[in-house]
């Protein structure tokens, strides 16, 4: 993207890219020094992801455990600070190995420099992670 995308466009074109199920090129948004928080985090999941690298391994089996369908109710709020917007959103799909609904409620906080992602904390539904089939964090595949 160039570096004079909105931080909603990127954030727009980020989500884009998930539903595709292209994570390399969904990290690739990043910065290499980029930082992914989940302040709501179950135990036992990450709270912090420092670097590209760390956020790539993280995301790395996602798509072979939730099979996203649809971004729904997708809002983007600016700020005060230049490069930030706070979105909500809620996220709809199917966990693959149960083939259960997954929809979760997600408000991130996301800053761009440099028509890249430095930073997003990720406040979403802990409780959907109790789900069979939800932990894509310890996937072996």
């Amino acid at each position: 993207m160039p570096e004079t995308t909105s931080p909603a466009d990127l954030y727009h074109h980020s989500l884009r890219l998930l539903l595709a199920k292209d994570i390399p090129a969904w990290v690739g948004l990043w910065a290499d020094d980029g930082v992914l928080e989940f302040p709501f985090a179950p135990r036992d999941w990450p709270r912090r992801l420092a670097g590209k690298e760390a956020i790539a391994a993280y995301m790395r089996h996602y798509p072979d455990h939730i099979d996203l369908h649809e971004f729904t109710d997708v809002r983007v709020h600016r700020t005060a600070e230049p490069g930030t917007i706070v979105v909500e959103m809620r996220g709809v799909g199917r966990l693959v190995e149960t083939g259960s609904p997954f929809d979760a409620n997600y408000i991130a906080v996301v800053a761009v420099r440099d028509g890249l992602i430095t930073s997003c904390r990720d406040y979403w539904n802990p409780l959907v992670a109790q789900e069979p089939g939800a932990d894509f964090t310890r996937s072996g595949r």
